[in-house]
């Protein structure tokens, strides 16, 4: 929803649109290592350091906040930013390239007709670019149940300490196990119950989007 409201602005800035669209997907190109350190360094909370977060935080009177070794709302709350902050970019040059490929008559024809801007972008903007929104919904929903790389740029190696582990971590964390060498037949078993249930997501996408998704 962020992105399309992004890419609809814009959209209604086309002699500006390619150098927002350049300035929004720098993110997507930076190393996700090179962004979680510098969120950790933002949100981290320090002996010596509060963080830039918590500075801000205590200009309104809020007191600091241990983002990365804290309660776990915080922990969340620091790792969906930072999630946000990494695929955000890609889905806005996305949805931005299909706003842009929407044919111009449709929308004359329904401003001939008096047809509200709301309605011109229910009645036509959404189902003229629902194929680009179906791509974005299935690979957001396999993203994130692969997620594990921004685990461990925010909270370290050991997912499990900061209660934060994810599926592909656990599949790791079983398959190089180095106190007792790893137990593959696990790994393997947890593995492809991670695929059934992306697969399971996957088909019932499928199943909506013959009504909702127009081709």
């Amino acid at each position: 929803i962020l992105a399309l409201l992004i890419s609809l602005g814009l959209s209604s800035i086309p002699k500006l649109r390619e150098l927002f669209q350049t300035v929004y997907f720098l993110p997507y190109v930076t190393n996700t290592l090179a962004v979680g350190l510098v969120f950790m360094i933002l949100f981290d909370k320090t002996d010596s350091a509060p963080g830039l977060i918590n500075v801000i935080l205590g200009i309104f009177g809020v007191s600091p906040i241990d983002f990365i070794d804290g309660p776990y709302w915080a922990k969340m709350l620091v790792l969906c930013l930072y999630t946000i902050w990494v695929v955000l970019p890609f889905k806005i040059l996305v949805l931005t390239s299909a706003l842009a490929s929407v044919d111009e008559t449709y929308y004359k024809a329904a401003r001939v007709d008096g047809t509200s801007q709301w309605r011109i972008f229910r009645k036509v903007t959404l189902p003229m670019i629902s194929p680009t929104m179906f791509y974005l919904i299935i690979t957001g929903f396999i993203g994130a149940f692969k997620a594990y790389s921004d685990a461990v740029a925010l909270f370290g190696k050991n997912l499990n300490l900061a209660e934060m582990n994810t599926i592909v971590g656990y599949v790791y964390e079983v398959l190089y196990d180095e106190a007792g060498g790893g137990y593959p037949s696990f790994a393997s078993a947890a593995a492809i119950i991670l695929f059934v249930i992306v697969l399971t997501i996957t088909c019932i996408n499928l199943l909506v989007s013959k009504k909702k998704v127009h081709y």
